[in-house]
C-alpha cells in the first residue's frame, strides 16, 4: 500500500477570535485540508516561520499548497501601493517566497491558490495588477467582500492545466489583483473572458502550477487530485 503524501499549505497569520479568546492566529480554512484529504493526501499547516526555516520544511514534504490571503507588498515586485491594496503581511510574504523557493530547487510539486499564484508569478521576476476593476471595467472577480462568485475560465490547450481541465469551466472567484507582466519561465494557462490571467505553470518543472480561482471552495478535486498523484507518481 502507497502511503499517503504529506501536502503543506501555508497559512494566515492574523488576529482572530473565538469564544472568549481574541489573539494573533495562524489559521486556515479548513476547506484546504478538507481537500486535500479527500484527495488522498495527509495535510499538514505551515504558519509563518522565519525563511532559513523553508529548506527544512520542504525536505519533509511531498507537495506543497501556497493558500489564497491578503494582497502581497508591492514594493516586492517595485510598485507603490494602489489605494485599493490591502495592508502587507511581511512575515508571510517572506515565508511563502522561502517555501517556493525551496520546493522548487527540490523539485517538490506545488500547486498556488489565489495569493498563491500571485506569489509564484512575483518570485519569479513578475509584477500584479493591484486593482483589476481598473484594468477590466467591472468587479466581477471580487463583487461581495467575504463571498466567493462564478465566472467561467477557459485553459488553454496544450499546457498542464489544459490536460487536467480541458474544458471550459465555472470556478469560484474572490480577488482585486491578479497577474501583470508574467515572471521568467511561466507561461499563462488559462483565461478569463475579461483577458485576466487564471492559471499559470512552469514547463519543464514538474508540477509547478498556480490558479487564480478557488479549487477548495467547491467539489471539483481535479487540480488537488493531481497535485497528490505528482507527489507520489513524480512530474507528469
Amino acid at each position: 500500500m502507497t502511503a499517503k503524501p504529506l501536502i503543506g499549505i501555508t497559512t494566515y497569520l492574523t488576529r482572530a477570535r473565538w469564544g472568549t479568546w481574541d489573539l494573533k492566529a495562524a489559521l486556515l480554512p479548513a476547506s484546504y485540508p478538507a481537500q486535500v484529504q479527500r484527495a488522498g493526501g495527509l495535510a499538514v499547516m505551515l504558519p509563518p516561520d522565519e525563511p532559513g526555516a523553508a529548506e527544512a520544511v520542504v525536505s519533509r514534504l511531498d507537495g506543497l499548497v501556497l493558500g489564497g490571503g491578503e494582497d502581497l507588498d508591492p514594493a516586492l515586485y517595485g510598485q507603490a501601493p494602489h489605494a485599493r491594496a490591502g495592508a502587507p503581511v511581511p512575515e508571510r510574504d517572506r515565508w511563502e517566497t522561502a517555501l517556493l523557493s525551496a520546493a522548487l530547487e527540490r523539485g517538490v510539486p506545488v500547486l498556488g491558490i489565489c495569493r498563491g499564484m500571485q506569489v509564484m508569478n512575483v518570485q519569479a521576476g513578475g509584477t500584479l495588477c493591484q486593482h483589476v476593476p481598473d484594468l477590466v471595467g467591472h468587479d466581477g472577480h471580487n463583487p461581495a467582500p467575504g463571498t466567493f462568485t462564478d465566472h467561467a475560465v477557459e485553459p488553454v490547450p496544450g499546457t498542464l492545466t489544459g490536460k487536467l481541465l480541458p474544458d471550459a469551466f465555472g470556478v469560484a472567484t474572490h480577488h482585486h489583483q491578479s497577474v501583470d507582466r508574467l515572471g521568467e519561465g511561466l507561461v499563462a494557462s488559462a483565461y478569463a473572458e475579461d483577458g485576466t490571467v487564471e492559471a499559470l505553470e512552469r514547463p519543464g518543472g514538474g508540477f509547478v502550477l498556480g490558479v487564480q480561482w478557488h479549487p477548495e471552495a467547491r467539489e471539483d478535486l481535479r487540480l488537488t487530485e493531481a497535485l497528490v498523484r505528482a507527489a507520489v507518481e513524480g512530474p507528469f
